[in-house]
């Protein structure tokens, strides 16, 4: 049966698009068979990478969220093939409909019945975001105590600390950690050299293969290569993978 990865997170921009990009890549590399579900109404930007395998799922109905279109992307997932990973890419926008949907419709139960494994995944940032980020993350663990969390950091914005400690020092850690399956530290780097070959290969749109494989320079092609690793290496021990 497949494995499920919803990537949750209530808050725009701190990065969630970017991880099931990441994740898609990662579990390729890892030699698994990999599909991507964009239902992402305003940003879609995992269908955009047209070197992967994504079914964009349009929810929109007269400028409203039509929940009932979320029903299409449980049969998707049903009719995978055996073994694949399935990546489901979820609006901010859209982020408080599909929770109420999942927990409505008891999805998460179904998809474990019928023999599906369901991470949830969502992102905790550093800045101005890190407020907001830590209690999507509180809804995700009291909306579904049963469902383990894969939390991803992204410190692109800032250090990830609030009155001077990390985050497995946050008060929604300490009362959530029996629910979290693994941290992910998303790697980070010169934000003038790998962080402008990552702006770029984000805006074209290219995978890490492609441009790895490309006529880009030595160096940035390096720099994407060594950041990649980094990236499958922290997906594995994740241990996501199985």
């Amino acid at each position: 049966m497949a494995v499920v990865h919803m990537i949750l997170q209530g808050k725009g921009g701190v990065g969630k698009s970017m991880v099931s990009v990441l994740l898609y890549q990662a579990l390729l590399a890892l030699g698994l068979k990999v599909h991507g579900i964009d239902t992402d109404p305003v940003n879609a930007t995992l269908d955009g990478f047209k070197g992967l395998s994504v079914t964009r799922l349009d929810i929109m109905r007269e400028d409203n969220i039509d929940v009932r279109m979320f029903d299409a992307l449980i049969e998707k997932i049903c009719e995978m093939p055996e073994d694949s990973h399935v990546i489901i890419d979820n609006g901010a926008s859209a982020f408080v409909a599909f929770g109420g949907y999942l927990k409505e419709n008891e999805v998460i139960s179904l998809l474990q019945e019928h023999g599906h494994t369901v991470y949830l995944h969502t992102v905790i940032t550093g800045g101005q975001a890190i407020v907001d980020t830590t209690q999507g993350l509180k809804v995700l663990a009291t909306g579904f105590p049963s469902v383990p969390l894969v939390v991803w950091l992204n410190p692109y914005f800032g250090d990830i600390v609030m009155d001077g400690k990390d985050f497995t020092s946050f008060k929604v850690f300490e009362e959530h950690q029996h629910q979290i399956h693994s941290i992910i530290r998303i790697p980070t780097g010169n934000k003038s050299t790998l962080g402008q070959d990552l702006q770029e290969l984000y805006a074209k749109r290219h995978t890490f293969k492609a441009a790895i494989e490309s006529s880009l320079s030595i160096a940035v092609r390096s720099r994407l290569h060594r950041y990649f690793e980094q990236v499958v290496a922290a997906v594995k021990v994740a241990q996501i993978a199985a």
